[in-house]
């Protein structure tokens, strides 16, 4: 499912060296919690007007032209198979790792019912006394869904990748901005791609590429056992296959600029 384990991007590490400051509350009278009182306005004031500026400063990193998504920060541009509009984009600071994570949604739809969902996320090295990037192999939602997995090399850099079957979750907080877009997220099986490649050890990207096993055009089952390594056959076959072709273009897409 993609779920709360999409909202940040897990295990993008950094090493290095931190400072933290604790603050110790001060007890006082009526005018110091009123005094107080003001400032935890201001400060809520200015969290989501940090926010706001965050999420416009974002969208402005990602350049959506056609099937083309061109960022600036690393720049990188990619290919998808089909037209995806830009619906959220969302910023959190991994302290502990020297790290921050950048993640943009993008979907395409027909008839407000979700085809396909692209989640990307960017995690940006902030300490530069930090050492590289430490980057683990990605890892599938289950074993007997996993069709295929490996490594690709694009312009120098070496890319993981699996390809998977997995249930869209349409309760999933990492989806929700559809829902207030007034898109429905089918409660079916997917096919789902992932990729993550390090970026010359100051970042980190992972791609998930995922599309309704039903958009496809031909009669598939919703059994889950038919969407097994060992089981699948048919129609469900031919799915996986233009699936794998599909996805295996994304990354050779891939460019570095």
């Amino acid at each position: 499912m993609i779920g709360k384990e999409d909202e940040v991007c897990p295990g993008l590490l950094t090493n290095g060296h931190e400072k933290r400051t604790r603050v110790v509350p001060e007890h006082g009278g009526l005018e110091r919690k009123r005094a107080m009182l003001r400032f935890r306005r201001m400060w809520g004031f200015l969290l989501v007007f940090s926010a706001l500026a965050a999420g416009s400063a974002l969208g402005k990193e990602l350049k959506v032209e056609g099937r083309v998504l061109q960022f600036e920060t690393p720049p990188f541009r990619l290919t998808l198979p089909v037209e995806c509009q830009l619906i959220h984009t969302s910023s959190v600071e991994n302290k502990e790792e020297n790290s921050r994570t950048r993640s943009y949604l993008l979907a395409h739809w027909k008839k407000n019912q979700a085809e396909e969902i692209v989640i990307i996320q960017i995690a940006d090295k902030t300490d530069p006394r930090a050492g590289p990037m430490v980057v683990p192999p990605l890892k599938p939602l289950s074993e007997k869904r996993l069709f295929s997995k490996g490594k690709r090399k694009r312009t120098g850099l070496e890319i993981d990748y699996l390809i998977q079957a997995m249930a869209w979750n349409p309760a999933s907080s990492s989806l929700r901005p559809l829902k207030e877009k007034g898109v429905i997220v089918p409660s079916s099986w997917v096919l789902q791609g992932q990729f993550l490649f390090p970026y010359y050890g100051d970042h980190a990207v992972l791609v998930r590429y995922s599309k309704d096993v039903n958009s496809f055009g031909w009669k598939v089952s919703q059994e889950g056992k038919n969407w097994e390594r060992e089981s699948i056959s048919g129609n469900e076959r031919k799915t996986l296959e233009v699936f794998e072709k599909m996805f295996l273009e994304v990354i050779d897409s891939l460019r570095i600029d």
